[in-house]
Order: structure tokens, then sequence, then C-alpha cells
């Protein structure tokens, strides 16, 4: 818990350093003494947007540091800001500059931002923020980083009013960011499927540069909304549904056709049918053979067995730390809702996109599932949505697939709103433990071609690292 009522004398030596972030109540209690954690883009040695390197070694205790950021005026310190959490950061300086960059180099900083005339802006600097001080991108790789809310909420009153950022509700321009499934479990190596794309690190490194986006662009985003993937422990794309035909449990990473449940070679789990089929096992049965051959008479998808992951109430649903923190400081800071839209619970259908499950009826003709109405009118709504998240090889393609079928039916023109952020994404790549450096699947195919797709369909395929500024159509 942050320090109230409590402000201790610094220790006075020759630099300054401070502790800041948010790593929530615990991190806040510890002095984590000899922890250097540098505000620096590991992947690219560029300095964090946050102050200017000091010389020597001050110290500043728990309870009070210095807030820095870099803007048209150079830095700024407020130091009657306390301390949100218990590492110690380092602030570094950053050149500002405005130009647009390919997807290998990240700017810190950009002047103000077109896309609202003069008329529309209210804002009185520049469009394109600092990254605050107290971002870690480090905390983009750790399972257990927890941002602190309370301390996330004050830090955004001071970075409103110094930054004049105004409620979102009153955008005239609304810039909508989709944020796809950025989930513990699909985010982390511990998670039990975690999306590291080809390069190994692909989520991690994703997610850096979503909260850097965010940052950066606070002024610009009228909506943040997070989906979240949502399962129980028995679904139909889980081992746990099905068995062999000698009741042999299945393994995770393999696919169930239809002539596999048809022959009996695999089959549902007969104690699913209890309370997913009233206790009627032939019913079961025929909706699972339905199931898989609509997946492939629709030639989307055969039906493959995922590890169980994202469960409700598990810590692999929860979003990762960074990806929670960026979307309770622009909450916060631009007094937006923060939505959480769920998906995936319906036992006997997957549900990759937020707009649709996979299939929408049963074999006797009733309805299993339905397609989510009202947030894809609240998608279409927006007049520029960005989206990313994971993995562009499933539940991002097939949003993006759901919400240009709509907009082909209504306006085709309108695929021109939609921004997608190709390094915010990576694609499910499953190594095979039994071969080292060989692959069970790859999934990036996929994914490739259907970002072309889109590309051809007048979506635009951009770079977080560039400013808006820069993106097709953006003016």
């Amino acid at each position: 818990m942050l320090a109230q009522d409590e402000a201790e004398e610094p220790v006075v030596g020759s630099d300054e350093e401070v502790r800041a972030g948010l790593q929530g109540e615990a991190a806040a209690r510890r002095s984590d003494a000899g922890v250097d954690h540098r505000h620096e883009d590991g992947s690219r040695g560029e300095r964090a947007a946050g102050g200017v390197e000091g010389q020597g070694t001050r110290e500043h205790v728990v309870r009070r540091h210095f807030v820095g950021e870099v803007d048209e005026g150079g830095l700024r310190a407020d130091r009657q800001d306390r301390a949100l959490h218990g590492s110690r950061v380092r602030v570094h300086g950053a050149k500002v500059g405005q130009q647009c960059h390919d997807a290998g180099h990240l700017p810190i900083l950009a002047p103000r931002v077109a896309g609202i005339t003069d008329g529309e802006h209210t804002m009185s600097a520049s469009d394109r923020l600092p990254v605050p001080a107290f971002y870690d991108p480090e905390n983009a790789r750790r399972w257990s980083y927890r941002p602190d809310p309370q301390a996330l909420f004050e830090e955004a009153g001071r970075w409103r009013s110094r930054h004049a950022l105004s409620p979102s509700s009153g955008d005239r321009r609304k810039v909508h960011l989709l944020l796809v499934d950025a989930q513990k479990d699909f985010c982390f190596p511990e998670g039990t499927l975690y999306v590291g794309g080809r390069s190994g690190t692909g989520a991690m490194d994703d997610n850096d540069r979503i909260a850097r986006f965010v940052y950066r662009n606070l002024a610009r985003l009228t909506d943040v909304t997070c989906t979240l993937d949502t399962h129980y422990p028995f679904q139909i794309f889980f081992p746990s549904f099905w068995l062999h035909r000698d009741g042999a449990a299945l393994t995770p990473h393999r696919e169930i056709t239809t002539e596999a449940v048809r022959s009996g070679r695999v089959k549902p789990n007969p104690a699913v049918a209890a309370w997913v089929a009233g206790g009627d096992y032939e019913w079961l049965r025929r909706q699972a053979e339905f199931y898989c051959a609509e997946l492939e008479r629709a030639g989307k998808y055969t039906l493959y067995l995922w590890p169980p992951h994202c469960l409700l109430g598990g810590e692999g649903h929860l979003l990762a730390g960074v990806v929670q923190e960026a979307r309770l400081f622009h909450a916060f800071a631009r007094m937006s809702p923060a939505r959480l839209e769920p998906k995936g619970s319906h036992p006997l259908t997957e549900n990759y996109s937020v707009l649709s499950p996979e299939v929408l009826r049963r074999h006797d003709g009733g309805v299993l599932a339905e397609r989510n109405r009202a947030f894809l009118e609240t998608l279409l709504e927006a007049d520029v949505l960005v989206i990313a998240g994971q993995a562009a090889s499933h539940c991002v393609k097939s949003t993006i697939e759901d919400l240009l079928e709509e907009i082909r039916a209504r306006d085709a023109s309108r695929a021109r709103r939609i921004y997608v952020l190709r390094d915010g994404m990576s694609s499910v790549v499953v190594p095979d433990p039994a071969r080292p450096g060989q692959l069970l699947f790859d999934f990036t195919p996929q994914a490739e071609a259907a970002l072309e797709r889109f590309a051809a369909a007048g979506m635009h395929l951009v770079s977080s690292a560039d400013s808006m500024d820069c993106w097709p159509g953006v003016e």
C-alpha cells in the first residue's frame, strides 16, 4: 500500500535514483535494494521517455520519488509525487522528433498527431505523449507483475492535469483500440498456451509495444476494449471432452476430424453428457460429429485440441500486467470505461472471434449459439478501429474476418477505417518436445495470408512504432 502520510527525507549522494513503478501492494512494501530497473527497450537499446540520466548516486526512499517526462520543453520533475512501487528505476532522456519508422525502430516521442482538425483539437500540447516514467518494459516479461490500481489512479490524475487531457467521451473522432485476448496464458512461457511466434518471445514483445502505443497515444484513444478468452474445464476443444475408442484420455495439440468421430476412433466423454446434453449421450455424439463436419465444410479449421487455457478463476485468465496497467492508466487519465468483452464459455463450440462462435446451429436444427451483435455495432461506430492482440493466426484473424464480412455486407469502404497493428500480434507456433528445433504446428502462414486478404479489402496494416500521422487515411 502506498504511504499516505509518511515522507522521509532523502539520503543524499551524487545521483538521483527513483523507486517508482506500479507493481502492486506487495512490491510497494519491498525495498528491492540493489535492483536498477532501467527504462530501456531491450530489443533496440533505446531509452524510454522519462527524463535525463544522472551522474553518481542519490537515493530516495520508497515513499517519495521524482516523476519526470520529456516534452517540448524538456525534462520536468514533480517532486510531490509519492512512490508508486518498491522497485528502483533510473530515468533516462529521449530525443524529440517526428518521423515515420519501420517496425524495427520505435520512436520515443513525436509531436502532435494529425487526425483531429484544429477546430476539434482540445489539447494545448502534443497529442503524442511521452511514455510515463513508471513504465518498466521488463514487466512485459514478468508473469507475476501486477500493477497497483490506486497508484495508477493517482498518477493518471497528475498526468491528466499536466497534459491537459480531456474526458474521452468528448472526442469528436472516435478512435477505438481493440486488444484481443492479451491474457497471461497466451503471453508468457509460464502460460499453458504461450504464443511465442517464430521468435520465441512474440507475445511478450507485442505487449511491450502495445503498452507503449497506448501511452504515446493516450490523448488520441477514445476507448480501449480487451476481449477475454473465457473457458471451463470441459469444452469441445479441450482433451478432457474426448476419449479414445478404448477409453484412454487424449492429449492436446492434435486434430479431430469428422471421420474420426464417425468411425468411433475418438468419442465424446460420456460423463459430459449429463450436464451438456441432459444425459442423452447419442445426442452429444451426433452433435460432436456435426460440429466437426461444420468446421470442415466452412474451410476455416479442423477441430484442434488445445491444452486447458484461460480457465475462469485461474491466473492464466488475467490480462498480462503491462496491458492491464496501460488500459487502467488510459481509463483513469481519459475517464474512459475500459470495457471487457468475454468470449468462449459455450461447451460445444469454439469462439475464436469475439463477434461470433464458430458454429451457430445444432445437428437437430436448433440454435447452438448467437453472434455478438451488440459489440459488432460498437466496433462499427468507431471512426478509427485499431486491432492488436493474440493470436494473429486464430482469435485476431477470426475477429477481423467476421468484422470484414459484416463490412462487406453494409459498405465495403468502411474497411478503410480498420488499422491492424502488425507488430502487436504473433502467431501460434507449437514446438515439438520430442524433436528439439522442430515444430508440431506453425500457423504463421495462415496469419500472413489473412493479413494479405485484409489489406486487399482496404484495411491498413500499420506499425505501432509510427506516429499515427504516418498512417494512411488518418488525417
